[in-house]
């Protein structure tokens, strides 16, 4: 049986995982999408255009490729919608090569709505929700009251839409939050329509045929390993499994399914929302580094938190997903700094500790090791030769930190500004 391999965020999301998936796809005959909604943003850039993909598998632009969203996803119709003509209007016909898990779950209208009263009933404390449904979607589904795709195809559909949504305005009424359900729904019912048109699937039992028939599958994480709704920064987190276990739950392939784990990082840190973020630089150098790796959300487009390389997390992130290789992101955006800190241990109410603490409230001091910078602009590389020598040494210095092999760098968001180690 051929293993199933997998690709996932090892920080805070953001990482570029759509790139790299891209970049991947041609070694794999099926591409999944194991978990979140469309709450994540994977972006690709290909003939110098650039594709977010909310949604969808980032192998739909391989024509010859199967793509599956699968179970652990919870999908918005109408987002679903957007994204299939975004797509279909590059001439390509993804109802041939996306299938969609029946097990999915559905984001309803009300869930958005809940999603912006829940969120603003926190005021200050509240969590940085990309208010997408995403949330309260999930809560329906661990509550046993969630529609799932293939609901959609059952004659008392509307019934039990009408059903939830009844429960939905009880809840926005203790909220006391006014909204307008018949805006809220504009070009959902549309989107369903839209689903129809695909192929509805049991995806288990899909992908263990296509193991066992020897296709080669990559599972594509959403978010990141720091925003598991259990091992993550919480209550600072996303609503679903981000880590390699996720895949498993996500998909319904067994733990011994599990091939090579891929871990991608970036080459510094970021973060959208709330939360802890203990390298977190609030100067002119976190400014310099957001300006020039544009550091703003594929989603929601807010600007993102900037920081440097925190190893005490991204060994945390190893150890979890048991990560057998690392791709490394965005060192063309480090350029030009005489010195590059990376951070390898905490020091928390005067103890110093390589561990994430259970308190991330807590006060975490980063302790610092500086490393020399490099000056050239690495976009134009293509060999690993050619690499500055600071460069090679920031890489091998991750490596040894982590005991993971990094084999592919990226200096740049196209295809092609890639070099396979």
């Amino acid at each position: 049986m051929k293993k199933t391999d997998v690709l996932l965020g090892l920080q805070w999301g953001d990482e570029g995982k759509g790139k790299v998936v891209d970049v991947l796809t041609p070694r794999y005959d099926v591409i999944t999408r194991f978990q979140g909604g469309p709450n994540a943003g994977h972006s690709l850039e290909f003939e110098n255009v650039r594709h977010v993909l909310h949604l969808i598998p980032s192998g739909i632009f391989h024509r010859e490729k199967i793509n599956l969203i699968g179970n652990g996803v919870v999908l918005d119709p109408r987002v679903f919608a957007e994204e299939i003509e975004t797509i279909r209007k590059l001439n390509y016909t993804p109802e041939k090569n996306l299938f969609i898990s029946k097990k999915a779950h559905l984001i309803l209208p009300t869930h958005r709505l809940l999603d912006e009263a829940s969120e603003k009933s926190k005021g200050a404390s509240k969590i940085g929700s990309t208010l997408r449904g995403i949330g309260p979607a999930y809560t329906d589904k661990i509550s046993r009251n969630g529609l799932r795709v293939g609901d959609v195809l059952c004659p008392d559909f509307p019934e039990k839409y009408r059903k939830l949504v009844r429960h939905h305005e009880t809840l926005l009424k203790m909220y006391g939050y006014d909204y307008d359900l018949k805006k809220a729904e504009e070009g959902w019912f549309e989107g369903i329509e839209v689903l129809k048109e695909f192929t509805l699937v049991e995806g288990e039992y899909l992908l263990n045929r296509y193991m066992k028939e020897g296709k080669s599958i990559l599972a594509e994480g959403a978010q990141g390993t720091l925003l598991d709704i259990d091992f993550g920064s919480y209550p600072f987190v996303t609503s679903s499994n981000t880590i390699c276990a996720g895949a498993c739950t996500g998909l319904g392939i067994p733990p011994a399914a599990i091939g090579e784990v891929y871990g991608i990082v970036k080459a510094y840190c970021t973060r959208v929302g709330s939360g802890p973020f203990p390298t977190e630089l609030k100067d002119e150098t976190g400014e310099k580094i957001r300006k020039k790796g544009n550091e703003f959300g594929s989603t929601t487009g807010r600007p993102r938190r900037t920081g440097w390389l925190d190893i005490p997390a991204l060994k945390y992130a190893v150890m979890i997903n048991g990560v057998t290789r690392m791709i490394l992101m965005k060192g063309d955006v480090l350029s030009g700094f005489d010195k590059i800190k990376v951070c390898v241990r905490y020091k928390i109410n005067g103890h110093e500790s390589t561990e994430i603490p259970f308190d991330t409230s807590a006060v975490i001091e980063p302790v610092y090791v500086e490393l020399p910078g490099w000056k050239e602009d690495l976009s134009d590389i293509r060999e690993e030769s050619r690499l500055p020598q600071a460069f090679k040494d920031y890489i091998e210095f991750i490596e040894k930190e982590t005991g993971v092999p990094i084999v592919i760098v990226s200096v740049g968001p196209g295809r092609e500004e890639t070099i396979i180690r």
